[in-house]
């Protein structure tokens, strides 16, 4: 068994008083509570850690106890020996003892953490089984309706996916859920589906599904925000001489006038044609075609031998 230090895990001295153990232990509580760390199994352990202590640092009896435990352990550890061979024995919780705790919040242990205890074997050993108290020695009041634990579950989309918005099939712990994910989503997009999460306890509301969308890797498109990048190769004939090329959307392809003497890597802004915003699809980023200069395929020996002799004619020319 593993001696857990209390004030090590709040973070206050062994002569905190208990204001202090109060205020640092709400503070921890918010942070670590498993509706703000939704599915963060690191996250519940740590709010069961300090939960633990401080059941035991806000009881006065317990407190007692376990100081004087926590001293004769710290002399132990001094003299080098090792700790299985210390004597828990004497310590460890008698007959029908009971811990008691009680809680700062009407959160009940069991509604957030099920069957699985809330508490370590070095808790039990010692305090013994806990037993709900309230403050003033009221009675427990009967079990309460809570909400169930909100989920997160992944979800990866190709980019046309996100740009139409789709619907998707999931199988979640033997649940099929129909999932609805609306236009413009993105790596990192939370989508809620109210009352899919974990059912409530005692007649409570059931928690909320939260996908957390995943965009596959496209091979046409680059995605910066709302706005999409695409190369569009341009022959040189067309690149000098102007013309029109088509352009590829996550739509329908649009067709693209380029004037006279482009140069390669010039990019065309073309407005509202990216992703839809998400939550207003009415807006959208724009479309960035940037030119990329290409042989026609194939070359003809009669428009070879035509460059060729422009390529010498603009030597001369530049050489006179």
């Amino acid at each position: 068994m593993d001696f857990k230090d209390y004030y090590e895990i709040l973070g206050v001295p062994a002569n905190a008083e208990q204001k202090v153990i109060q205020q640092t232990f709400r503070q921890l509580a918010r942070k670590y509570h498993p509706d703000v760390n939704p599915g963060n199994k690191e996250a519940e352990e740590k709010f069961k850690t300090i939960n633990e202590a401080y059941q035991v640092l806000s009881n006065a009896e317990q407190r007692k106890k376990y100081d004087d435990l926590r001293t004769q352990y710290q002399q132990w550890q001094q003299t080098g020996d090792r700790q299985k061979d210390f004597d828990w024995q004497n310590w460890s919780a008698q007959g029908d003892e009971r811990a008691h705790v009680q809680y700062a919040s009407a959160e009940d242990l069991e509604d957030l953490f099920g069957s699985e205890s809330a508490y370590s074997d070095f808790f039990t050993s010692i305090f013994g089984q806990a037993r709900q108290s309230r403050k003033g020695g009221r009675q427990a009041a009967p079990p309460v309706p809570h909400r169930g634990r909100n989920v997160e579950y992944e979800v990866d989309l190709t980019l046309e996916e996100a740009f139409r918005g789709t619907d998707r099939l999931l199988e979640i712990d033997g649940h099929r859920i129909q999932a609805g994910i609306p236009p413009g989503v993105g790596t990192g997009s939370r989508v809620r589906l109210a009352g899919q999460g974990e059912p409530g306890r005692n007649n409570g509301p059931a928690g909320d599904l939260y996908l957390i969308i995943h965009i596959l890797p496209n091979k046409t498109f680059e995605r910066a925000g709302d706005d999409l990048h695409i190369d569009v190769p341009v022959d040189i004939f067309t690149a000098i001489a102007g013309g029109e090329v088509r352009v590829p959307t996550p739509g329908r392809p649009l067709i693209l006038t380029i004037p006279p003497r482009t140069n390669a890597n010039r990019s065309f802004r073309l407005r509202g044609k990216g992703m839809p915003h998400l939550g207003k699809p009415d807006k959208s980023g724009d479309l960035f075609a940037r030119v990329r200069l290409v042989l026609p395929d194939p070359l003809t020996e009669q428009e070879t031998n035509s460059i060729r002799e422009l390529a010498s004619a603009r030597k001369k020319r530049s050489q006179a």
